[in-house]
């Protein structure tokens, strides 16, 4: 799967057909200890491509990249949440 990051939308995209499934984030200032984070605020997936695996794989390419930027995590999507 191809996932592209979208720094200018706060997104991470993967295009299927003439569509496209989408994990949306928003950046969250640094807390006192000096650390960012993100909040993954939104999964997408078009109706006639769920089940097959594609938010999954958004939600893990996303927080791995939370991840090697030491990032803080929260979830208001609550399909995020359930990998937290």
């Amino acid at each position: 799967m191809n996932i592209s990051h979208k720094p200018d939308q706060q997104a991470f995209v993967l295009a299927l057909g003439n569509t496209q499934a989408v994990l949306q984030y928003s950046l969250l200032p640094a807390s006192a200890d000096g650390e960012g984070g993100v909040d993954f605020t939104r999964t997408y997936v078009p109706s006639e491509f769920r089940g097959q695996g594609y938010a999954e794989a958004l939600v893990k390419h996303g927080l791995s990249w939370a991840s090697q930027r030491g990032l803080k995590v929260q979830a208001s999507c609550w399909y995020v949440r359930d990998f937290l």
